[in-house]
C-alpha cells in the first residue's frame, strides 16, 4: 500500500493513525499543498484523485478479493496487478477496517458502531471542511480577508464544534478513556488531527476536559505518536 498525504493534512494523519493501529506496513509519499503552487494539482496527483485532495490510499487486489476483468482478459495469468486509488479519509478507513479486521476500529454492536460514526463525521463534516486549507486560502485570497481575521474565522469554527463534541462526550456513559470505551476507534482517529490543528491555531480548549484528556491519552501511545505531523518525512 502506498499513503499520498500531506504532513500537517488532517485527513492523511487520520489515516496515517489507522493504519498504525492496525499494524500494516505502507509506503508514505509526500505530496506538499503549499509547495510548487500545490503539488496536489499536478496532473500527475489528478490522475490519481481529479478532487486534487489528500489523502490517497493505492492497494492492490489480492487472491481474497474478487478481481473484475476484462472480457477475455486473464489478469493473474498475464500478472498484472490490479491497483486502484482510494481518497476520503473516512471511506479509506472503512476500507480497511473491513479488508483487516484486527485491531477493530468499530464496536461489535450496531447501535455503538454509529455512535462512533457519528462523532467521527462531526469532526470530518462539520468541523474540518470549514477550516481546511484550500478554504483558508480562499478566505485570504479571493475575499481578501487578514490573516487576523482568517484565524478568528478558523477559532470561532473549530472552538464552537469541538465544544459541542465535548458536550457530546460528557453526557454519554460509553465515554471512556477513549471516545469510545478503553480502545481507540475511529472516532479517537479524527479527534486527536483536529486537536493538533486546534492548538496550532490557538484555540481556546480550555473549556474541553474530555477532550484533552482523551487527546492524552492517545498520545501516549505509540500507533498515535509515529502519526504525529513532527514524525512524518516530509515535516518541514
Amino acid at each position: 500500500m502506498k499513503l499520498y498525504g500531506y504532513f500537517r493534512s488532517s485527513a492523511s494523519y487520520r489515516v496515517r493513525i489507522a493504519l498504525n493501529l492496525k499494524g500494516l506496513e505502507y509506503d508514505s509519499v509526500a505530496v506538499h499543498l503549499v509547495k510548487n503552487g500545490g503539488e496536489q494539482l499536478s496532473e500527475h496527483f489528478r490522475a490519481l484523485n481529479p478532487e486534487a485532495l489528500v489523502p490517497v490510499l493505492l492497494d492492490s487486489e489480492d487472491a481474497e478479493t474478487p478481481i473484475a476483468h476484462e472480457p477475455g482478459q486473464n489478469n493473474a495469468a498475464s500478472g498484472k496487478v490490479n491497483e486502484f486509488a482510494l481518497s476520503q479519509s473516512l471511506a479509506i478507513i472503512e476500507y480497511l477496517e473491513e479488508k483487516y479486521p484486527q485491531s477493530p476500529l468499530l464496536p461489535a454492536k450496531l447501535a455503538d458502531r454509529a455512535h462512533v460514526r457519528t462523532l467521527a463525521l462531526s469532526i470530518a463534516c462539520e468541523i474540518h471542511p470549514l477550516s481546511n486549507l484550500r478554504v483558508l486560502k480562499y478566505l485570504t485570497g479571493i475575499v481578501g480577508i487578514s490573516e487576523e481575521q482568517k484565524n478568528t474565522w478558523y477559532q470561532h469554527w473549530c472552538v464552537s464544534g469541538l465544544a459541542a463534541l465535548e458536550n457530546k462526550l460528557a453526557n454519554d456513559t460509553r465515554t471512556g478513556k477513549f471516545c469510545f470505551g478503553d480502545t481507540p476507534t475511529l472516532a479517537d482517529c479524527c479527534l486527536v488531527p483536529q486537536i493538533y490543528n486546534a492548538q496550532r491555531f490557538h484555540c481556546d480548549l480550555s473549556a474541553m476536559p474530555h477532550l484533552l484528556r482523551i487527546n492524552d491519552n492517545c498520545l501516549s501511545m505509540q500507533a498515535f505518536l509515529q502519526a504525529t505531523p513532527a514524525n512524518q518525512h516530509d515535516a518541514q
